[in-house]
């Protein structure tokens, strides 16, 4: 089974999306965790109802830093936010990273967070299914 990493900057949106993506839709077949440069602490409302939703949601989701993360092996690490491509630390073992962009919806309405949903799952997905 792939470890997968998603990591962005707040851990708050678009990571945690990602992370629920891939850990239904890969189910047995990956495992992934998210975790933020710089995390605001807490998942962003509006994401939560969106993976609850589309059946995503698992009360296990929390808002966390990379610093939590680090010890673990990965086989890939998917950056989703410019800054955390940035920021990326380096892995013990050769660990591919991969930078797949997103615009991140905190600050704006309901919708732009269902658009982010379906955009991360889209993409995700396509490139998951060459990988895994």
């Amino acid at each position: 089974m792939k470890k997968i990493l998603v990591l962005c900057t707040g851990n708050s949106c678009r990571s945690i999306m990602a992370e629920a993506i891939i850990n239904k839709d890969f189910a047995g077949k990956a495992v992934a965790f998210s975790a933020g440069v710089n995390p605001a602490g807490k998942v962003n409302e509006n994401t939560k109802k969106v993976l609850q939703k589309y059946g995503y949601w698992k009360d296990s989701y929390y808002s966390k830093d990379i610093s939590e993360v680090l010890d673990m092996d990965f086989d890939l690490v998917i950056t989703v936010c410019d800054n955390a491509k940035e920021s990326c630390p380096s892995f013990p073992k050769k660990t591919k990273v991969l930078h797949i962009p997103f615009e991140d919806p905190h600050r704006k309405p309901y919708s732009e967070f269902e658009k982010t949903f379906f955009q991360i799952k889209e993409k995700l997905i396509q490139y998951l299914k060459k990988y895994i």
